[in-house]
């Protein structure tokens, strides 16, 4: 079965994450873009950042046959920086444009400030003017009125419901999430968010229409092996494989080919692998025998 991790952050990972991913079945990710720990100091910085996301992780996500895909945006977390803010969204548009970007993301809330709100109504705009979908993030702390405030502002601003994913969401939002008609994403964490049980006992409950689950595997304790665990948490627990490859293949393909930018024919055939191939010079390799397909 192929596998589909819609929402995990390469960047923040080794290329031997890509390896074991691959070998676990995972064919295609979505990386959105997201902040890197600490406070970015200025707008360049952000600029780098969009450029290796489209140039420098696709290449390497393909060195290992996985198609790699993103999402731009500036960060909720970051928001709050005025001095950061105007100049990253007047940079956006242009990667907007760029082959291998399926929606505007991450965006959303983290404090739910008004500082917040202003950047989450422009990049909800952008995805409008570039006819993009949206991947929003819901804060971690008082994430029910994280979530409402959010399926608000959505609906204020007029955005389709069918072009939003709603991301990082639990037990007491999915409902809310579902019955908005947004597409709902489940982050599986080792200790925190949702664990494998309860993913499962959510499909159990909600089933697979609008589902998707990610491990997002950012740069703090995560693992990137998250799907195919779920995957198997879910097979052990007699969900049958017809409902696992909705979850894990065909729903993440349904939803970020709104894109226009993810064909779900060309996601049908393996990539083949030459690891003769530099980006700007470099490899993936270190004096190891190049993979050729």
């Amino acid at each position: 079965m192929k596998l589909f991790d819609p929402h995990i952050h390469m960047t923040s990972r080794t290329t031997d994450d890509y390896q074991a991913m691959a070998a676990a079945g995972v064919a295609a990710v979505v990386e959105p873009a997201f902040w890197l720990g600490q406070p970015r100091t200025h707008a360049g910085t952000f600029e780098d950042y969009f450029l290796s996301l489209i140039g420098w992780e696709r290449f390497r996500a393909s060195q290992f046959g996985i198609r790699h895909y993103c999402t731009m945006a500036m960060n909720p977390r970051e928001a709050n920086d005025p001095a950061l803010v105007d100049d990253v969204l007047a940079m956006l548009p242009r990667y907007l444009e760029k082959d291998g970007v399926v929606a505007v993301g991450e965006i959303g809330y983290d404090d739910m400030t008004p500082a917040e709100d202003r950047c989450f109504a422009a990049q909800i705009e952008l995805a409008k003017q570039h006819d993009l979908p949206v991947l929003i993030h819901l804060p971690h702390r008082d994430k029910k009125r994280g979530c409402e405030r959010t399926l608000a502002l959505v609906r204020d601003v007029g955005f389709a419901p069918e072009k939003t994913i709603v991301d990082h969401n639990t037990e007491e939002t999915l409902p809310l999430t579902l019955d908005s008609g947004c597409w709902a994403g489940h982050s599986i964490y080792p200790d925190t968010k949702l664990d494998e049980p309860r993913m499962v006992a959510l499909v159990q409950t909600y089933g697979a229409e609008r589902i998707l689950v990610n491990s997002a595997a950012d740069w703090g304790v995560s693992d990137p092996l998250k799907v195919p665990k779920t995957r198997d948490a879910m097979r052990a627990a007699g969900i049958p494989d017809v409902t696992l490859a909705r979850i894990f293949w065909r729903n993440p393909i349904e939803f970020f080919a709104q894109s226009g930018r993810l064909d779900p024919v060309e996601l049908e055939s393996a990539l083949a692998v030459d690891q003769r191939q530099l980006h700007e010079g470099n490899s993936v390799l270190r004096g190891q025998p190049p993979r050729v397909d």
